[in-house]
């Protein structure tokens, strides 16, 4: 790449903290043609950890790594790929990624990295002090013990307020598979707070003073975020508003665009009426309130205001106050989370008084919030929620504890649906007291590997949401047929794609979306309306393999693939249209490297295949359609006995969905009895070398067994 690209800061930070060794090496030689993110961890765990290597071995290696597009004016940029092998995974660890927004991707370019790689292991507790070119270890003996707000604290005290603070809470200490790691507060990756802990390094402290050049046309780039900007809707990019108004053509009442004109953020000093125009683009944060889509309407009154990531204005995080809970709980009365987050306290009940949206199912979140992002405990997308209450309404939980401990579990508290009921239960597990917490911390592997639970069962209960491997399902088949289980066969955790399902969900007509699939896939049969499934057919397994390819570049992008893609707007006289190049553009005027769609598209093709191969030499398996690509047997149910592609079940047929790897494999390039790449894949995407090491460890399609 010439010397004058833009977008990358330019070096990898590497901290060995066995030896104590700090280098850095250039970014844009070794790393360029996987953009950062996960590509870039892909990359590293492939040359640098062996099959075989644990989580928790001084030999595996934790990959942070910002995007090319990170830290730059890209709306929605903010995102840090946390790349490992991943201890939640069952049954054998393989490789995944956590990612996080808030400021810590920014921060790190800033100060000159597009990545911090970590490997070996600290012989006491120790923090990394990163400002511009000074980074040292520090000791942190007086932090470990500390939650996560304390240490965020006193790192932010000793390096001063513009820092980004990354710290684990006590479940990373104690290797919890379930632990998390979090910058400004609420911004997490799931799953790899426990490696973290097994270096005992216990946070990264970061400041920047410098920034991140844009090696195009600056008049070029600045009218670009304009019009990004122009075809943004709301949270996870609903492009309709929920309530009717003369200003939108459409509106839609499942979309999170809930900002109506008179709503009030009641909590904000003063409150804030939401008014005027509801497409101006400086108050593009008014059309979502988290709190009030997932809580209820109850949380308008306590909103104080949105909150996110570096450079976006959607804001998703929502700042909730509830004064109640300082004085009952003593807790403090503001929080701020999204989605999950926000749910972690109110779904460990079965029951609530007022219901799942009164005012003690919202002072359960406020618990909720503040002891897991304290503790930095992993809901793994409520997936530890719903084995709990698997665990408990089944009786499991009594048959396998000792009859002292299940004895000392504050049941009453369970049973009425008190919220102080999880800070008997959250501490439990996020810091693995008894047989309960050293069990539900692994996550659902745990159930399986100690308590000799049967994954077919998990696999067969709707209500569980399980998919396999020890995760849940994430949009699949619920909101997008066979394209969504097709994603969730592919990754080695939840598969985090958004990409399908923020286009199915966005709020617009079937017939618009037809008609935008038709541009955009080929065929307006390349999606189907919700519970209104059709038999497969190419143009899905085409968006498949879109919607898969979107998301790792996202993902090494730094964009965030919970707010993309953008391929719907909100503006009528677009024809809704939004615009499929948006990435490619971006990334050629932040790096002078001019690529279109296909292009980058190809780029992400590499990084997704690259996980494939990471995946199947670390499971030794070729064979990974029978082996790695599966779905639960709760997919082909359907609990009224209603048949698959009947209107209103979301059941799917086995012939069908079998078809439909079939074709997802063929739009791929991989080989259909195994779903394996082949050497022309590889060869194609410029991974010859991948391909070669594969073959020779008899992963091939065609290789003798």
């Amino acid at each position: 790449m010439a010397a004058t690209t833009g977008g990358f800061a330019g070096k990898v930070l590497r901290v060995d903290l066995s030896t104590g060794k700090i280098s850095t090496q250039d970014t844009r030689e070794k790393y360029g043609d996987v953009l950062g993110g996960t590509g870039l961890g892909y990359q590293v765990l492939w040359e640098e950890v062996p099959p075989g290597t644990g989580p928790f071995d001084s030999a595996n290696k934790l990959v942070f790594a910002t995007g090319v597009l990170a830290g730059t004016g890209v709306p929605c940029n903010g995102r840090t790929a946390v790349t490992t092998i991943f201890p939640t995974c069952w049954p054998k660890p393989l490789v995944g990624s956590g990612h996080m927004g808030g400021n810590f991707a920014a921060k790190l370019k800033y100060a000159g990295y597009d990545a911090l790689i970590v490997e070996g292991r600290a012989d006491r507790p120790v923090w990394l002090f990163i400002r511009d070119a000074r980074v040292e270890l520090r000791d942190a003996s007086h932090l470990w013990g500390s939650g996560i707000r304390r240490t965020n604290l006193e790192i932010s005290q000793e390096m001063g307020a513009d820092c980004s603070v990354a710290a684990i809470g006590q479940a990373g200490e104690r290797l919890a598979p379930m632990a998390i790691v979090a910058n400004s507060l609420s911004h997490s990756a799931g799953g790899v707070g426990g490696v973290m802990g097994s270096k005992n390094l216990k946070a990264v402290g970061v400041q920047g003073s410098g920034a991140v050049r844009i090696a195009g046309d600056k008049g070029e780039w600045e009218k670009l975020i304009k019009f990004h900007l122009s075809i943004l809707g709301g949270n996870n990019q609903h492009v309709v508003p929920s309530f009717p108004t003369p200003q939108s053509e459409y509106y839609n009442p499942a979309s999170r665009w809930v900002g109506e004109p008179g709503r009030r953020w009641g909590a904000a000093e003063p409150p804030v009426e939401i008014t005027g125009n509801i497409f101006d683009l400086n108050r593009i944060a008014y059309r979502t309130n988290s709190a009030a889509f997932f809580l209820g309407e109850g949380a308008w009154k306590h909103t104080v205001r949105g909150n996110g990531c570096t450079a976006c204005p959607i804001r998703c995080h929502t700042v909730i106050k509830v004064p109640s809970v300082a004085a009952k709980y003593g807790i403090h009365e503001t929080a701020q989370n999204t989605c999950s987050g926000l749910n972690f306290g109110r779904a460990f009940f079965k029951a609530l008084p007022g219901g799942f949206k009164g005012p003690t199912a919202l002072e359960a979140c406020m618990v909720g919030m503040h002891l897991a992002d304290d503790l930095g405990l992993w809901c793994n997308y409520g997936q530890l929620q719903r084995d709990f209450l698997k665990l408990q309404r089944e009786g499991l939980l009594k048959a396998k504890l000792g009859a002292t401990e299940y004895a000392s579990i504050a049941w009453d508290k369970f049973e009425s649906g008190d919220p102080t009921f999880l800070f008997d239960i959250l501490p439990r597990i996020g810091e693995r007291r008894g047989e309960l917490g050293q069990v539900l911390s692994q996550g659902t592997a745990g159930l399986f590997r100690h308590w000799s639970m049967q994954e077919d069962d998990w696999g067969r209960d709707h209500a569980a949401r399980y998919w396999k491997m020890g995760h849940p399902k994430h949009h699949s088949s619920e909101d997008d047929g066979q394209c969504g289980v097709i994603i969730n066969t592919q990754y080695n955790r939840d598969a985090q794609c958004h990409s399908h399902t923020n286009f199915v969900r966005n709020g617009l007509p079937l017939s618009v979306q037809k008609r935008l699939a038709a541009e955009i896939w080929g065929s307006p049969d390349a999606v189907d309306g919700a519970g209104d499934y059709t038999p497969m057919n190419l143009h899905k397994a085409r968006r498949a393999r879109w919607s898969l390819v979107r998301k790792e570049l996202h993902d090494s992008l730094g964009l965030c693939n919970w707010m993309g893609p953008w391929v719907a707007s909100p503006l009528k006289e677009r024809g809704y249209r939004g615009d499929d190049s948006l990435e490619s553009r971006f990334y050629s005027l932040a790096t002078g490297r001019k690529l279109d769609r296909e292009g980058l598209d190809r780029m992400g093709e590499r990084i997704f295949t690259l996980h494939r191969a990471l995946t199947m030499r670390d499971m030794g398996q070729l064979d990974m359609r029978a082996h790695h690509d599966l779905a639960p047997a709760w997919v082909f149910k359907d609990q009224n006995g209603a048949a698959p592609f009947t209107k209103g079940t979301i059941r799917m047929d086995r012939d069908d969905i079998s078809r439909a790897m079939d074709l997802f494999y063929e739009v791929m390039g991989w080989d259909k009895a195994t779903g394996a790449p082949t050497a022309e894949a590889y060869a194609r995407l410029g991974l010859k070398e991948v391909g070669k090491a594969m073959h020779a460890q008899k992963l091939m399609p065609g290789d003798a067994a």
